[in-house]
């Protein structure tokens, strides 16, 4: 006797008889490493070192742990694209757009983001030692417990950023943008702030043993508990400013909390 196939719908789709254990069997996409560059490409886990990719269009682009180590990415678009656990060392990002973009652990020692857009991004835990950020826009972005030892951040803007256990030893932060930004138990030392805006800023905890923050203004800022030891603060405006034993400097105090 014939059966009866009824048609039967899968993900959406009709499908009859054998064609459904066809469907059935369909796993999920897998990632083309062979595509061009694209919006929305899927390039999961490929192995891309020394890539040009100089103002290619990477928007919303799946490149999670992406091997992109020396590549040339100046100027693409990588709004909202996934960089989580990527291999970026020594890539060259100058004046690339990665708003909102995460990059959550990438690996990107050495990787220059000069000028580029990166507010709103995520880069909790992600390497950046010895990375050139300077210019580089990083307003209200994720950077709590990364790694910036030795950074260029000069000129950065960095406001409403989110620091929080960052090690930013010896990182360079002149005239650097870091209004409301959040450096609580963050490692500065060493670090060069000179000019720095700082109003505002979260700096509970922090270790700033020996940074300079000479003709930096930290009027607001909160530096309760803070370790200063051979801190420099020649210039710098501490209106109101709370010291690491709580207190709060008076207004007008400059160079030192009065």
């Amino acid at each position: 006797m014939t059966r009866n196939l009824r048609p039967q719908r899968v993900f959406g789709w009709r499908v009859t008889g054998g064609l459904l254990l066809l469907a059935l069997s369909l796993g999920p996409v897998q990632a083309g490493c062979d595509d061009p560059p694209a919006r929305r490409v899927n390039w999961l886990r490929c192995d891309k070192p020394g890539a040009d990719l100089h103002g290619a269009d990477l928007r919303e682009a799946v490149l999670t742990q992406v091997n992109l180590a020396n590549a040339q990415v100046a100027g693409a678009r990588l709004n909202n694209a996934d960089l989580g656990g990527a291999t970026l060392t020594d890539a060259d990002f100058t004046g690339a757009i990665l708003t909102d973009a995460r990059l959550v652990s990438a690996q990107s020692e050495r990787a220059v983001f000069s000028g580029a857009n990166l507010a709103g991004a995520r880069l909790e835990r992600a390497v950046l030692t010895g990375a050139n950020l300077s210019g580089a826009d990083l307003s209200g972005a994720r950077l709590d417990q990364a790694d910036l030892r030795g950074a260029n951040l000069t000129g950065s803007k960095l406001g409403k950023a989110n620091l929080a256990q960052a090690n930013l030893a010896g990182a360079q932060l002149q005239n650097a943008e870091l209004s409301s930004a959040i450096l609580s138990r963050a490692v500065l030392e060493n670090a060069v702030l000179t000019g720095a805006k700082l109003q505002g800023a979260n700096l509970t905890g922090a270790t700033l043993i020996d940074a300079d923050f000479s003709g930096a203004n930290l009027a607001g800022a909160n530096l309760a508990e803070a370790r200063l030891t051979g801190a420099r603060f020649t210039d710098a405006r501490l209106d109101s400013t709370i010291w690491p034993d709580r207190r709060r400097c008076q207004p007008a105090s400059v160079g030192e909390c009065r």
